[in-house]
């Protein structure tokens, strides 16, 4: 069975429940999807469904894809992505899957791409306190001593350092989903997930 689909952070919201709770929830449009390839063991050697998402026009595909897309009888799409199942023969080419995978109250993980902050310092990077806020001193964002005097007189592998922020693969575990909204397209799950406004999300059913 698919336990997962690709999908669009669309914002933030809050509800109300029952009981004048206030639930922070994150909208996401999931699907529809489109089943470009299904992979099975005899042929590729595993068994997964290849989805997808965002159909564009012909003229937005390059060749290789193009061919891709025409081999199977589907349309292109601007994202494709993998998802295991046990028996990908149970699907065929041009196969839509759609939000209804998903039901209220169900655990799922999604996972996207983080805001992208640039090169940054500790402060912000790490969270350094930074040096004191005073009359005299120079180094009020700067990491410190990052030598280990004579013994091993180097700068040891891992330390924090400033460097490129955000922009990171993660996934958040475990959100609950509040809501399922069929004519829309949305899913609607308790809390945050990564990435900006926009950006793509892939939506699995916790394991």
């Amino acid at each position: 069975m698919l336990k997962g689909l690709i999908g669009k952070k669309v914002g933030m919201a809050r509800l109300f429940l029952s009981g004048s709770e206030v639930v922070p929830v994150t909208a996401i449009e999931v699907g529809p999807c489109v089943v470009v390839q299904p992979k099975t063991r005899d042929k590729e050697g595993y068994e997964a469904v290849q989805l997808g998402f965002g159909p564009v026009a012909d003229k937005k595909v390059n060749r290789p894809q193009a061919g891709h897309f025409k081999a199977r009888g589907t349309t292109p799409h601007r994202v494709l992505r993998e998802f295991r199942v046990d028996d990908a023969a149970q699907y065929e080419a041009g196969q839509t899957v759609s939000v209804d995978l998903f039901q209220i109250g169900d655990l799922v993980d999604v996972t996207g791409t983080t805001k992208g902050r640039g090169f940054t310092g500790v402060v912000k990077r790490y969270g350094f306190s930074g040096g004191n806020d005073t009359h005299g001193c120079t180094s009020h964002r700067v990491p410190g001593s990052i030598g280990t005097s004579a013994t091993p007189s180097r700068v040891v592998k891992g330390r924090k350092m400033p460097g490129q922020y955000g922009r990171d693969r993660k996934t958040v575990r475990n959100l609950i989903v509040i809501d399922v909204r069929l004519e829309e397209n949305l899913l609607l799950v308790r809390g945050a997930v990564p990435g900006a406004n926009g950006g793509l999300v892939t939506v699995r059913k916790a394991s």
